[in-house]
């Protein structure tokens, strides 16, 4: 009898976690059915460890605990990246898995691959390919050199192909996959509109903004935070503000001693929420301000008007083809007021944004071949 596959699923942070969801749960799914014999491990590196950035996206999700923690908890970059390298180097050693899969661009991802690439482990990398072209982006940085270094690269669009080809990736390394963030959107969605946050919120749907900003050319600078809440502020006179406040941001607004929360205002500031909360704020706002990738992509399924505070996309398509577009803090008074200006919301559903993506990354972890024949990529 053949042994079972052994295959590492690794997440890191609160953005990896809609991303493993869907693979764990088809992976489980073949498993029960008798249609793959596959030995799973969930491993969760603890870079995001706290319960609103954490926990409750694995209840959320339908997530089991995961089986390893490595807990490596903040930290600077080398020093999580590091962190990072040192606890998964032993899981490697003592499981010596088939496969470590690894999405998105987080430290722990970019971590984890370059422990594989110097123990012989192949890796695949779910959500391979996107590029802001901004490598002063540390997201950038991991996107490029865990590109570079693993084996089986699954990508959510064509742009995603188009960029690793012209990087000198071989072809068949390359499956485009389609997004699996929307699988964790799709299969949550019903319970998300039954979640009851209007009630508790106080809002209705269509007649709100919601807001998330973490990224630090937002919310590090006392000048660019003071501008944005100006931007807030005004719009709070038209509408009601949802701002689910990051920790980085929370503490930048204190340090600036910038309050937004004051009685008598409707801007409504919480603690970041839960993944079914989080979805029904997407679907029901008027229109989104973000920096969030994930949120990107959610707004442009969803077919929300999302503005997003930053130079670049490493997501073209939900501008091209989804409801997107870039802000800045020079022209975000004038978007914001376009946007409320307007009742429509262009654009459609990229391909592959089906639903359906987790099993056609399964198909190719377990019909992979190194040397592109047989592997059925595209």
């Amino acid at each position: 009898m053949t042994a079972p596959r052994k295959i590492l699923i690794v997440a890191g942070a609160r953005p990896n976690f809609m991303k493993v969801a869907p693979i764990v749960h088809e992976i489980k799914r073949r498993v029960k059915a008798g249609d793959a014999a596959i030995d799973l491990r969930l491993i969760h590196t603890g870079q995001h460890y706290d319960q609103a950035m954490s926990d409750v996206f694995f209840a959320d999700l339908g997530m089991s605990p995961p089986d390893i923690n490595l807990g490596v908890g903040s930290g600077t970059h080398a020093v999580q990246t590091a962190n990072v390298m040192c606890r998964f180097e032993p899981v490697c050693v003592a499981e010596r898995p088939d496969w470590v899969v690894v999405v998105g661009d987080v430290n722990s991802t970019l971590a984890c691959t370059l422990v594989c690439a110097k123990t012989g482990i192949k890796v695949a990398h779910v959500e391979a390919g996107l590029r802001s072209f901004d490598r002063s982006m540390p997201e950038e940085v991991n996107r490029i050199v865990t590109d570079a270094l693993a084996d089986l690269l699954l990508t959510p669009s064509l742009d995603a192909d188009d960029n690793l080809l012209h990087e000198g990736i071989a072809r068949h390394r390359i499956r485009m996959v389609g997004n699996v963030m929307i699988d964790s959107l799709i299969a949550n969605l019903a319970q998300a509109r039954d979640c009851g946050v209007s009630a508790r919120l106080g809002v209705q749907a269509r007649e709100f903004a919601y807001v998330t900003l973490h990224r630090p050319a937002n919310v590090d600078g006392s000048d660019e935070l003071r501008r944005i809440a100006g931007a807030l502020e005004r719009v709070a006179q038209r509408c009601p503000v949802i701002f689910a406040v990051h920790p980085r941001t929370r503490a930048a607004l204190q340090r600036g001693g910038i309050d937004l929360d004051r009685p008598g205002s409707r801007i409504r500031m919480i603690e970041p929420v839960g993944y079914h909360k989080s979805l029904w704020l997407v679907d029901n706002a008027r229109f989104v301000l973000t920096d969030s990738g994930g949120i990107q992509e959610e707004s442009t399924y969803l077919h929300t008007p999302c503005l997003t505070l930053r130079p670049n996309t490493e997501r073209p398509v939900t501008i091209s083809e989804g409801s997107n577009r870039l802000t800045n803090l020079d022209r975000l008074t004038a978007d914001i007021d376009e946007v409320l200006g307007t009742d429509d919301c262009h654009g459609h559903t990229p391909r592959y944004w089906d639903g359906h993506a987790a099993e056609r990354i399964v198909d190719a972890l377990l019909g992979y071949d190194s040397t592109g024949h047989g592997s059925g990529v595209n």
